[in-house]
């Protein structure tokens, strides 16, 4: 029996016992407060601004794809992105709580980490970088790096005439015996959220 904690805990509870991730969490893969919290959000809200796509899901992982349109330059978004991740990033999407200790690192072999004290976790490691148009992660974002997945993800930045569009893409790789029919869609909201948390101080300070 898994063990449900955190904000949301009732909620959470009826929502992993009809899910594919409950049964999961059965068979012994756990999650922080942080990642049951966050989980439980992006199942509770109806809506966000950016525009969220599963493109292909098999038996061994999914595609998906966010996007995002602000009104700033590429260079003014990438900035925000890179050196201000601890002001964008929803603070219930990390291990501590505490956006605060997250970083991006702007170099190949870098890493998105968090620290907290004596206690670290690398979010993804960064594996290409070119300034201003693309920065590419991999690994497990989250709860994902429990449960054995690997991907890529990929942050694309491109000028337009309404400013700059941010295109978040996750392709991601692993065993899953429940398949990935209702895991794919649940990590495309979650990181619909996060790339809303982008656009929203992108535009609150621009």
């Amino acid at each position: 029996m898994y063990l449900v904690f955190g904000p949301f805990g009732n909620e959470l509870q009826a929502i992993l016992e009809t899910t594919a991730i409950g049964r999961l969490l059965e068979k012994g893969v756990k999650m922080s407060v942080a990642a049951n919290f966050f989980l439980v959000l992006m199942v509770l809200v109806s809506s966000v601004n950016a525009h969220c796509e599963v493109i292909f899901v098999a038996e061994t992982g999914f595609i998906i794809q966010n996007k995002i349109q602000v009104n700033s330059n590429k260079e003014e978004t990438w900035n925000v992105f890179t050196r201000q991740v601890q002001q964008w990033w929803p603070s219930d999407h990390t291990w501590w709580g505490d956006a605060g200790i997250l970083t991006i690192d702007t170099h190949a072999g870098g890493c998105f980490c968090e620290k907290s004290g004596k206690k670290s976790a690398e979010h993804m490691q960064v594996s290409y970088v070119d300034p201003n148009n693309i920065m590419r992660m991999t690994g497990g974002l989250g709860p994902l790096q429990g449960m054995g997945m690997f991907g890529a993800l990929e942050w694309s930045f491109n000028t337009n005439k309404h400013g700059t569009e941010v295109t978040m893409t996750y392709k991601v790789n692993g065993i899953s015996p429940e398949g990935f029919t209702e895991l794919a869609p649940i990590v495309d909201r979650v990181q619909a959220i996060q790339l809303n948390g982008l656009e929203d101080f992108v535009r609150a300070n621009n």
